[in-house]
């Protein structure tokens, strides 16, 4: 995802020819993920932390400015209306440029911990592409599924008209009883009520999908158009280990405990005496050497207090960074193995419906109907029969969004690229 954001600004670089604007109308994931990447607000607030991460390394390897200094003395009324220049006027005048020279690699431990910082900034923001990422496809998942509800609901208010319709023809014919009339005139009233609801869903899930791309004002335009991911084997990671080492929390985790030791070391580097080394001129009018030049050094004197506190405060810096990075990588080993167990189980479910459940209700439904036909049963089987052919429907729509997320999930954790999937 990283090569493929960093290609898509080089391209934008190099002066190369716009891209044709996705439709929402027709959105495939390829084409959500390219409006995230370009709107995501996340991404932006990540990208600013990198940008003041740098600007803090900027900061910590700058050496200190000098002093320049300048003063006069034996100032009275007298000697400044002295018939004169200035220059020879009874007046004593001293200039002194000053240096701060620092010891004990301070500078060098202050730019490697912004660095370490910076790296760090640049993991999270990896990190929050790809949660955000999972978030987005997830998202659109979800928008996909509330299509698939809203597609079965329609049709089985359809169906229902139509058997409504039919049945008070066969009532005046007297064909049927007028309580089974009654019966399919609530089962019809009930997936009117079915599809106002999957409408209001579809509407939810839009409204949410529409904030990850920055498509809010045409929230009710977007529709997504996507097939379902085909279920297929899970593979494992051959070390887990290593794998955790490549996800971006651990890495900036790694990284904000390098930052915390090198500020450990700066901390204690604060014993060693810096040096301040300055250069003067004094001009003494009124004394035949009237030209002096000086140099002086001075030292601090650590007498009283010698930053116990803050190597203190440095020391536990340290040990909460080795013990955040040891909980992020627990976190993480847990977040791969329930993304496996969750996509095993999606697949299950996927296979099942796809293989017997699906075709199993399809079939009573059919046989259901044309006994129906004929008379051999009664409205309640054939109610019955299409209750249970449309909760399975519904159900094998859900089965697939979850299979979709978990594998979304899985991508996520183990670091795989889910990009067109």
């Amino acid at each position: 995802m990283a090569l493929a954001i960093a290609a898509f600004a080089a391209l934008n670089a190099a002066g190369a020819e716009p891209r044709v604007a996705p439709n929402p109308e027709h959105l495939t994931l390829v084409m959500a993920e390219e409006l995230f990447r370009d709107h995501s607000r996340e991404l932006l607030a990540a990208r600013r932390s990198i940008e003041s991460a740098e600007a803090d390394k900027v900061i910590a390897a700058q050496r200190p400015n000098p002093t320049l200094s300048a003063g006069v003395s034996s100032l009275s009324a007298q000697n400044w209306s002295a018939a004169s220049g200035f220059r020879d006027k009874p007046i004593d005048t001293g200039i002194q440029l000053s240096q701060l020279i620092e010891r004990g690699n301070k500078r060098e431990l202050r730019t490697e911990a912004a660095q370490s910082s910076l790296e760090a900034s640049r993991h999270d923001f990896q990190d929050v592409l790809r949660q955000q990422t999972l978030a987005m496809r997830s998202a659109f998942y979800d928008l996909l599924l509330t299509q698939e509800r809203v597609r079965v609901s329609e049709e089985t208010q359809v169906l229902f008209r139509r058997s409504v319709d039919a049945a008070e023809l066969r009532l005046k014919a007297g064909d049927i009883a007028s309580s089974d009339l009654s019966r399919l005139r609530v089962d019809a009233l009930r997936a009117e009520n079915d599809v106002r609801q999957t409408r209001a869903d579809r509407e939810k899930a839009q409204l949410v999908l529409a904030y990850f791309l920055g498509l809010e004002k045409s929230a009710a335009a977007i529709r997504a158009e996507q097939d379902w991911p085909a279920p297929a084997g899970v593979t494992a990671p051959k070390s887990i280990d290593d794998l955790l080492d490549q996800r971006a929390d651990v890495r900036a985790a790694r990284q904000r405990l390098e930052a915390a030791r090198k500020n450990r070391d700066l901390a204690r580097a604060a014993r060693t005496r810096d040096v301040t080394v300055g250069v003067g001129y004094d001009h003494f009018p009124t004394q035949i050497s009237n030209n002096t030049f000086g140099v002086s050094v001075s030292v601090p004197l650590f007498l009283f207090y010698q930053f116990e506190g803050e190597i203190k405060k440095a020391e536990v810096v340290v040990n909460s960074a080795e013990e955040d990075l040891e909980r992020t990588r627990a976190l993480a080993r847990a977040d791969i193995a329930r993304a496996r167990a969750d996509l095993e189980s999606a697949q299950e479910r996927v296979q099942r419906y796809s293989d017997s459940l699906l075709k199993e209700a399809q079939r009573a439904a059919d046989a259901a109907e044309y006994a129906y036909k004929r008379g051999a049963v009664g409205v309640t089987d054939l109610l019955d029969a299409r209750r249970t052919w449309y909760a399975t429907r519904l159900d094998a729509a859900a089965a697939q969004a979850d299979y979709a997320k978990a594998l979304a999930a899985w991508q996520a954790a183990t670091g795989a690229d889910a990009a067109g999937s």
